[in-house]
């Protein structure tokens, strides 16, 4: 151990050796992280300053929106400049960092996903009580819990992560750093790290899918009880985009985390990394914004105000 080298620098995969390939990854990669961040941005916006989106529902959607900008962020730039400069190289606090965030961001996601779930299953199978219990201080204090729990994870990997010493191969097979690639590259056993990382992650992933879906499977039974079919085309139009969002972020975690990274499944590995990491945050604000009548009518409102009618933009979207 004393006569390897300690390394300070990791080595990200480069997504293509072609020079003309990499300047079309570059743009649009550039072109997929603006749309994400400005549609989710729009999204907040139009929550915060709309006196009809201040619901418990685009509450939950406006730190959706807040959380797929920040886990964008987290890779993107990173990405943007690295296939600009060619230099692959990232330091290894920096990937520990970038780690840290993937994971927090992630986790967070996950447990907002459940708050909605929540939600979702109050409106359509108690809507008498609706109000009263999901008020603005039920919803807060979920935010707040999904914000600081989320924070358990990552913290604890971190740790973990102390006890490793690294010391190459310095190259990990992605384009961000994540949990696996680190311990690919520790010359420590990681066997007591690998077992940290399946009993938080279990834990974290049965607590949340529980929590998820089984509202959702009290929403069916409530559904199926209804006699009209539109009655039931109504209730499910209330949580089909929030259903279509679980769907594809649980999809994207499953084949990263839990499909074996073998040389033939390379090129597949690295398609859905990019899904998962770049596409998926432009996707949920699109789903929410393309399936919600609310959110349009809003932005259609806001642009009137602001700009058939300027003179009148300082009186908010009401």
């Amino acid at each position: 151990m004393k006569n390897q080298t300690m390394i300070t620098r990791v080595l990200l995969m480069s997504l293509s050796d072609n020079q003309n390939t990499i300047y079309v990854l570059f743009i649009v990669f550039l072109l997929i992280y603006l749309m994400t961040f400005l549609t989710n941005f729009l999204i907040i916006l139009l929550v915060v300053t709309c006196a009809h989106l201040h619901t418990p529902m685009y509450f939950f959607l406006g730190n959706l929106a807040f959380l797929d900008m920040s886990y964008s962020s987290v890779t993107a730039p990173r990405l943007l400049f690295d296939l600009i400069t060619q230099d692959w190289f990232i330091s290894l606090p920096d990937c520990i960092a970038q780690m840290f965030f993937v994971i927090y961001f992630g986790s967070s996601e996950v447990f907002l996903l459940s708050s909605m779930s929540y939600d979702r299953y109050l409106a359509i199978c108690h809507p008498l009580h609706y109000s009263q219990v999901m008020s603005w201080d039920t919803c807060s204090h979920l935010v707040s819990l999904v914000w600081s729990s989320a924070l358990l994870a990552p913290i604890i990997y971190t740790l973990c992560l102390r006890r490793l010493t690294f010391c190459g191969p310095n190259f990990i097979h992605n384009f961000f750093c994540d949990l696996p690639q680190l311990f690919q590259i520790s010359c420590t056993n990681t066997s007591i790290n690998v077992l940290v990382l399946l009993t938080v992650g279990c834990v974290q992933g049965i607590v949340a899918s529980v929590t998820t879906f089984y509202p959702y499977f009290r929403i069916f039974i409530t559904v199926h009880k209804i006699r009209t079919s539109d009655g039931k085309h109504k209730a499910f139009s209330t949580c089909t985009s929030h259903l279509t969002v679980v769907f594809i972020f649980y999809t994207a975690v499953t084949f990263i985390y839990f499909v074996p990274n073998t040389s033939d499944l390379s090129t597949l590995n690295q398609v859905l990394t990019v899904i998962y990491a770049l596409i998926t945050p432009l996707l949920n604000p699109l789903i929410y914004s393309l399936r919600s009548k609310d959110l349009k009518a809003a932005l259609q409102k806001a642009i009137h105000i602001h700009v058939m009618m300027p003179d009148y933009s300082r009186r908010g979207c009401t």
